[in-house]
């Protein structure tokens, strides 16, 4: 393999092995918090705990999957984990499958808009 050859278009296996557009539109979205983790051709990203102004005794971690190489609702998997601080100290209270799952729809929200950005800028 010439050096030159590496990322041509035409080697299938230099794509990404997720969608790009679910993956910028999950970075776009965890982006809101640290990012801890963020492994492109794995699909992973994993933030470091966060805690909001507004809640002093809870505070959150997510890690976010997208799975595939199609847009699919099925390509993206959020994980919200939830700690309480007791004391001094944080306290593992579980994963959040509500918080989880409005993370997912706004992923895939922002896919679509991405998409549709896309689609305009190749028809001009």
């Amino acid at each position: 393999t010439k050096l030159s050859d590496l990322g041509s278009q035409s080697d299938p296996d230099s794509s990404m092995p997720v969608n790009a557009i679910a993956w910028r539109a999950a970075l776009d979205i965890a982006s809101l918090v640290p990012l801890a983790d963020v492994d492109t051709f794995g699909g992973s990203i994993v933030t470091e705990w966060y805690q909001s102004k507004d809640s002093n005794n809870q505070r959150l971690k997510l890690s976010m999957f997208v799975i595939g190489r199609e847009l699919r609702s099925d390509a993206i998997i959020v994980h919200a984990y939830l700690q309480d601080k007791r004391g001094a100290e944080w306290v593992d209270a579980g994963r959040d499958e509500v918080l989880g799952r409005k993370l997912e729809d706004l992923v895939l929200a922002r896919a679509r808009e991405l998409r549709a950005t896309s689609v305009l800028e190749t028809v001009k």
